[in-house]
Formats: C-alpha cells, structure tokens, sequence
C-alpha cells in the first residue's frame, strides 16, 4: 500500500513536472509569436511613417519647384512687357516725327515676338488669378499694338492720335501694375506698390527728347 501511495506521488510529480513544461514550452511559444507580432507591428508603423515623411518631403519639394518656375515665368513676362511697351512707346514717337525706318519697325515686331513667347509660357504654369490678368493685358497690348499700327499707315482710328494713343500707354502701365501686384501675391510676397502713373508718363515725356 506504501508502494502504491508512493508510486502514485511520482506519477503525480511527473504529470505536474510535464505540465509544468508543456506550460513552460507553450508560453516562451506564445510570447516568441507575441513577440514577432509586435516587432512586425513596430516595423510596418515605422515604415508608414518613414513613407509619410518622405511624401511629405517630396510635396514640400514640388511646391518649391513649382513656385520657381512661377517666379521665373512672372519675371519673364515683367520683363519682356517692359520691353515691348519701351519700343512700341519709342515706335509711337517715331511716326509722331515722321521718321519711321524698317529698323525701327523691327525692334518693335521683335519685341512683340519675345513678349507673345514669354506670354504664352507663362500662361501654362500661372495661377488663375494671374491666367486672367495676362490675358486682359495681352488684349490690351495688342490693341495698342493696332492704333499704333493704324496711325502709322496713315488710317487712324477716330479716336487714335498721337496723343490718345500716348493715354493708352498710360492705362498700359497703370494695368501692368495691377497684373504686377497679383503676381507678387501668388508667389506669397503681398502686394507692394510699385512705379506709379507718373513714371509711366514720365517715360512718355522723356522719349520725345
């Protein structure tokens, strides 16, 4: 009976023992798939982030490029219309005098040219604000373009003299300076005043020298 009681506290000892290690083995199971669960975890919202980061990144970078061709393409334009106007203005005083030659007409028809190019580049990355200022003065532009052209071939407008065409002129200026201003705050630098009508007007006054 002794043998017995005895033999049955080793079984006893040996289940609880085998318990103990199948429990033992299980649970360093668990915790290693637990384990592999969370560093999988760690890794995929570290590599979310890292994506979101260089989206981020990369966002930030387009925006500056396309603010740099913005910028480039408004300059362009500011200074292919300063151009054009000089000549056209230059122009206007030359068939005021009478002393039209073919180079003088060729400065200005290329100074047109390089303005329709400069235009016509800067329309495919402007803002819609500045879309619309660059095709009112392109009009405008032309239509000065005409009367200027009109009075030189001796079939003015009715309203196209000499010095309603210099009035022109100004309005021209006082328009570039609007589309100036609406440049500047679509590149985020605000609206600053610039030259005023009387330096438009002055230009005028001064070509006639």
């Amino acid at each position: 009976m002794i043998l017995a009681i005895g033999q049955g506290d080793s079984m006893g000892s040996a289940l609880i023992g085998l318990a103990a290690a199948v429990v033992g083995v299980t649970g360093t199971l668990i915790a290693s798939v637990l384990s592999q669960r969370l560093l999988g975890r760690v890794q995929s919202e570290l590599f979310e982030r890292q994506q979101q980061v260089a989206e981020a990144q990369w966002r930030r970078e387009q925006q500056v490029a396309e603010l740099n061709r913005r910028r480039d393409g408004y300059m362009q334009v500011n200074a292919s219309f300063r151009r054009y106007r000089t000549h056209l203005v230059n122009f206007l005083w030359t068939v005021h005098k009478g002393a039209v030659t073919p180079e003088a007409r060729e400065l200005v028809e290329e100074a047109r040219r390089d303005h329709h190019s400069a235009f016509a580049e800067a329309q495919l990355i402007a803002s819609a604000a500045v879309l619309a200022e660059l095709d009112e003065m392109t009009t405008a532009l032309s239509e000065v373009y005409r009367r200027t052209m009109c009075l030189e071939e001796g079939n003015p407008d009715p309203d196209g003299s000499f010095d309603d065409i210099r009035a022109d002129f100004v309005r021209l200026w006082e328009r570039w300076e609007r589309m100036r201003g609406v440049m500047r705050s679509d590149l985020g630098v605000g609206h600053v005043t610039g030259e005023r009508q009387a330096i438009g007007a002055r230009q005028l006054g001064s070509s006639a020298a």
